[in-house]
């Protein structure tokens, strides 16, 4: 009981790094810094630290334990990996132009969506029907949306191209969770995370080419910012899910994980004084309860079970 006791501390922790993202990320547009310079500075810190971290880990296994027999594995496999992390680079691009535009509490709600576009998608694409538990979890959660990103509130003014991002960082979500969720299992999880952040890295600098490397702006300030992002969304949340998960389940793991719903919310409320009534706070309680009741006694979590073991940008 004691290791499950540390192994959902552990995952409560990494989700609730995770919530703090978006008062982050408007802490540094205040800053006067660009989505470009914020997402490629973020990816770029993010991609460094796991491959050294990976690098260390790799010498002290060395040490400690004896080589195993060198196996040449195919060169698709690496490809592979770096390919899917470029949805979760699309994930930041999306989700950050979402907070830009919209208050941090409605951006983070926005991004809970992937539930039921994941439904859409496995029903388009693969040819899945829902079942019937699942077209009620989608109602809840599409009730839950209205009540809690401020529709019935007159203090909260919606921006239509924020709506738009948001649900495409919640389409880009459920794609990354599917795919990531099939390719490179078999590799240590920080080389499998290096691998997927290196390909949001460079579809982030290809789109938001990193110039701030070279008008100073990276050493005035900005490295600080996506460091700070860096270790939130990237590299302390999938070190504490493979090592808090294994001791509570994948099903425990994802609800406890649910928890960066209601600190985005906190967060955005106590820090950002964004207005948050007692109407939104209904719909932020049906959401999470469609997400604990999605990953109760399933065989098959929604969105292969909102583990993110990779992790946004």
């Amino acid at each position: 009981m004691n290791e499950r006791i540390k192994g959902g501390l552990l995952v409560f922790t990494g989700a609730a790094s995770f919530g703090l993202l978006s008062t982050i990320v408007k802490f540094a547009y205040a800053n006067g810094y660009t989505l470009g310079e914020i997402t490629g500075t973020q990816s770029f810190s993010g991609m460094v630290i796991l491959w050294l971290l990976y690098m260390v880990s790799k010498s002290f296994k060395r040490k400690h334990k004896p080589e195993d027999p060198v196996v040449i594995k195919s060169v698709t496999s690496w490809w592979k990996i770096a390919l899917s992390g470029i949805f979760t680079g699309l994930v930041g691009i999306f989700y950050y132009q979402c907070v830009r535009l919209l208050p941090a509490s409605v951006a983070i709600i926005l991004l809970m969506q992937y539930l039921w576009i994941s439904i859409l998608i496995e029903t388009i694409v693969f040819k899945k029907k829902p079942s019937r538990k699942q077209l009620l979890l989608l109602s809840v959660v599409l009730l839950g949306t209205l009540l809690a990103g401020g529709i019935f509130s007159q203090e909260i003014i919606l921006n239509l191209k924020g709506i738009i991002f948001g649900l495409l960082a919640a389409t880009c979500y459920a794609i990354f969770l599917m795919t990531s969720g099939r390719v490179g299992n078999d590799l240590p999880v920080l080389k499998k995370s290096a691998l997927m952040i290196t390909g949001s890295c460079a579809i982030t600098w290809i789109i938001f080419p990193p110039i701030f490397f070279f008008n100073g702006i990276y050493w005035e300030g900005l490295a600080f910012w996506g460091l700070i992002l860096a270790l939130l969304g990237t590299v302390i949340p999938p070190l504490l899910f493979s090592m808090g998960i294994p001791h509570v389940g994948v099903s425990i793991g994802a609800i406890l994980s649910a928890v960066e719903l209601p600190v985005a919310i906190f967060s955005s409320a106590f820090i950002l004084h964004e207005s948050v009534d007692y109407i939104r706070w209904v719909g932020v309680i049906l959401i999470l309860i469609a997400i604990i009741a999605t990953n109760l006694k399933t065989k098959e979590p929604i969105g292969q079970s909102k583990i993110k073991d990779d992790c946004i940008q």
